[in-house]
């Protein structure tokens, strides 16, 4: 399938899914990366004026988002920014203080505790723009992410739509030259920008042209296989909804 016919596809399939929610439009937080940039592309032509991007910057300022605002101004794309670091760190803050009054504090866990804060904490930002708008919240995940759990469960994996998730990241690199998205966009290393110089491949441990090539069943070193394998486990219950028991007999 072409690339034209791909993004034709994706288009008419968000503007579907909103019709059929009977919702007016889309929305997608705007972080800067490629993923993100792709999806505020395919909104804006699904909805060109019902649809908006939200920067939501933690310990930053929304002018310092230069790749987001390029992001929304080459899309043409509304947009809205809303600052959540006193948010984040009043609710991290007092959180840290109740489990270190209570000697529960778990200093090993705290910085990818405070990451997958800051990502449910925009997660919940979206919906409460979505609900404003009457629109749905469109999420940025790719195949690779997804098969991996390389996102926050009820963060950045709670949201409505997701229209990247049969797509390998090459193939969301060339979705994203083939829309205009800004090049320093396309070619920066990719990061959830978790923290100061967070990457996502150094966090997996593998990258991605390895997941793409070991999604699209091509042999991999054996090292990396081991790898997604044990991620794909590991994040098992991030891809089904909450288990619940069986029902009680009568």
């Amino acid at each position: 399938m072409s690339m034209e016919r791909r993004v034709e596809h994706l288009v008419t399939w968000i503007r579907q899914q909103v019709k059929d929610a009977g919702l007016n439009g889309a929305l997608v937080g705007v972080s800067g990366g490629i993923d993100s940039a792709v999806v505020a592309n395919l909104i804006k032509r699904a909805f060109p004026e019902n649809s908006i991007g939200v920067i939501l910057p933690i310990n930053q300022r929304v002018e310092d988002q230069k790749d987001a605002l390029a992001v929304v101004q080459e899309a043409d794309l509304k947009y809205v920014g809303i600052e959540l670091t006193q948010s984040y760190q009043t609710t991290y803050n007092e959180i840290q203080e109740q489990l270190r009054q209570s000697q529960d504090w778990n200093e090993e866990n705290a910085q990818l505790n405070g990451a997958n804060l800051q990502a449910r904490l925009r997660m919940s930002t979206l919906y409460s723009v979505a609900a404003n708008y009457g629109y749905l919240v469109v999420g940025t995940d790719n195949a690779p992410e997804h098969y991996t759990g390389y996102f926050t469960k009820y963060g950045d994996g709670g949201v409505d739509l997701v229209p990247l998730i049969h797509l390998t990241k090459g193939e969301v690199k060339e979705m994203a030259r083939y829309l205009g998205v800004p090049s320093q966009v396309v070619d920066k290393k990719p990061s959830a920008e978790l923290w100061e110089g967070q990457t996502d491949e150094e966090e997996m441990g593998v990258s991605y042209d390895t997941i793409d090539a070991y999604l699209r069943g091509e042999e991999i070193a054996e090292k990396d296989k081991e790898i997604i394998e044990a991620l794909h486990r590991k994040s098992a219950h991030k891809r089904i909804m909450p288990a619940e028991p069986s029902q009680f007999e009568s």
